[in-house]
């Protein structure tokens, strides 16, 4: 092996040294029974991204425009609150927030396909706590998903 394969190999990380010995990790959602392309595929991270940036902005434009009279740290703080308010309600109700929407994503629940309050409840708690989501299965879900047991899909 030359040295820059093996510089390569674990500059790539284990899974393309993996997946270049041979192992079929197959597509994001396979072992979710979801299509690997299309609507009720697996949510990319820039559309859930992007839909998080929506969704903050809009929570924060209506905690600094209703509720505190200038940008501080009690505007964040408020903008919080909103937020977790908002993804509880919608995401219990419809499925979607205003900046999924946009983006053409959904909630869904794994075993039902509809997401109760309870479920919207604990994965908006833990999207606020930002640690779990930033923890990633190999479906690309958020801890906070997979103890709802909840996905994200395109719509």
């Amino acid at each position: 092996m030359d040295k820059r394969q093996a510089i390569g190999s674990w500059l790539s990380g284990p899974r393309a040294a993996a997946e270049d010995a041979g192992v079929d990790f197959g597509y994001r959602g396979e072992q979710l029974g979801l299509p690997e392309q299309g609507p009720g595929s697996i949510a990319r991270p820039g559309r859930r991204l992007g839909a998080l940036a929506v969704d903050w902005g809009l929570c924060l434009l209506i905690a600094y425009g209703l509720i505190t009279d200038g940008y501080d740290q009690a505007t964040s703080n408020w903008a919080l609150l909103i937020f977790l308010l908002l993804h509880v309600l919608t995401l219990g109700t419809v499925g979607f927030t205003p900046g999924k929407r946009l983006f053409g994503l959904r909630v869904i629940a794994q075993d039902t396909g509809t997401v109760n309050p309870w479920r919207a409840l604990v994965r908006s708690v833990l999207l606020c706590l930002a640690i779990p989501a930033l923890v990633w299965d190999r479906d690309g879900r958020g801890l906070h998903d997979r103890l709802a047991r909840t996905v994200e899909v395109r719509i």
